[in-house]
């Protein structure tokens, strides 16, 4: 394939090449989207005694089963209230009934709970129960129902969610053992470019990949640092990547193209990097360097933006995702009904930026327009990359294809 490395082969060697950072202690409020370094043993059952599911009465079932089968109103003497927070004092007897709240531990005696709609006052020490409940035992959380003493509750390796995060407090874990999240340096290069707080003529353009790429360092749960942008010159590229050397993760973009300006590759060699491939069968992005600089993974993304905001996607993001310790790197994949005609060579793999809609409880997806690797605009209005195998030649209406989905909120 002329010296094209596949993408299925680059993201295996980027894999390969990863791994999980260690661990750090953070408070719990942090720890949301981040990946648990340590397995969450339950210290005690939860509930840690038999409580009230309902706002009621607590009773014996005995003596309402038994009135209730010879068509009489049971009547009970209230004996105590147990509000939520508070321990039970009494022993319900016989005839008796502790006024309870939801969240209220059960007293001695009682097995059964009737809900206070189905009851009726009489004065301050009395109770009539209108309405039989269905059963005994009815209205009560057992202890240990949510969790067992000595349990795993979260596994190591659980990004945690709200959910892990409400049982985490649950537990009294006010601090939680995380890994830690991977320091990202980004450069671009070119004397074309210009940062956003420069003054600039029209000979230049804005460096929008720095700040395109940090959002989606940020996305993937690392820490960008920008390293501004290096000029089309050896040393300057050295020395920004210097920089950089003491974060996980170094990104370039621009610069690892064929041009008499393009010095990626050489810089990159003369600073020992061990480099495992130059370009990819993809489209856009087939300019993309990836190796090692000394303990920092090191890749080189192309100039244009879209090509730049894809390959940074493909390879760069499962880099991140596995350094914060998680499991699975990509993105979720849904099928749908691409809604135009398209054709490629069968040479390179595509991604086309689209848009995915429900219509008439179908899928479908269609481009954003033009797919230009300049076009930027395609990536604001896609929701999804659609993946065009190489082997496919000619998409036509009512084909199904394969989206990865960009927006979370689809």
């Amino acid at each position: 394939m002329n010296g094209l490395t596949s993408l299925e082969k680059a993201q295996k060697v980027v894999l390969d090449s990863a791994s999980a950072l260690g661990c750090e202690k953070i408070g719990l409020l942090e720890a949301m989207g981040r990946v648990l370094g340590e397995d969450i043993i339950a210290p005690r059952d939860n509930p840690p005694w038999n409580n009230s599911a309902m706002d009621g009465f607590a009773v014996r079932w005995e003596d309402i089963k038994q009135d209730f089968a010879i068509t009489r109103i049971p009547e009970l003497k209230i004996i105590e209230d147990v509000p939520a927070g508070n321990m039970p004092q009494k022993t319900v007897g016989r005839g008796e009934a502790i006024r309870i709240m939801t969240g209220a531990p059960m007293p001695a005696g009682a097995d059964t709970v009737v809900r206070v709609e189905f009851t009726e006052p009489l004065g301050d020490d009395h109770v009539r129960i209108m309405k039989p409940e269905d059963g005994q035992g009815v209205h009560i959380r057992p202890q240990g129902e949510d969790v067992k003493q000595g349990d795993c509750i979260i596994a190591k390796g659980t990004m945690l969610r709200p959910g892990e995060i409400g049982m985490l407090a649950i537990l009294a874990k006010s601090f939680v053992s995380v890994y830690q999240r991977p320091r990202v340096a980004i450069l671009s290069t070119g004397d074309e470019l210009a940062d956003l707080d420069e003054r600039f003529d029209e000979s230049k353009i804005v460096n929008s990949n720095s700040y395109g790429i940090a959002a989606g360092v940020q996305e993937a749960g690392g820490i960008p640092l920008l390293l501004g942008i290096a000029n089309d010159h050896p040393d300057s590229l050295k020395e920004k990547i210097y920089q950089g050397l003491t974060c996980d993760i170094i990104v370039l973009s621009g610069g690892v193209s064929m041009g008499d300006y393009d010095f990626t590759k050489p810089v990159f060699e003369e600073l020992g990097a061990e480099m495992n491939f130059w370009k990819l069968a993809i489209r856009p992005g087939q300019p993309v360097a990836f190796g090692k600089i000394q303990r920092s993974l090191a890749f080189g993304l192309p100039g244009n933006p879209v090509s730049s905001m894809v390959t940074f996607d493909q390879l760069v993001r499962l880099a991140i995702l596995k350094m914060g310790g998680h499991s699975s790197f990509q993105r979720p994949v849904v099928k749908a009904v691409f809604q135009e005609t398209f054709s490629k060579h069968t040479d390179r793999r595509h991604f086309l930026r689209g848009v995915l809609k429900h219509e008439d409880g179908v899928l479908t997806v269609r481009t954003t327009g033009g797919q230009g690797s300049g076009i930027l605009t395609s990536m604001v209005k896609a929701n999804g990359l659609i993946d065009v195998p190489e082997d496919v030649e000619h998409l036509n209406p009512g084909d199904t294809v394969s989206v990865q989905l960009l927006s979370r909120n689809f």
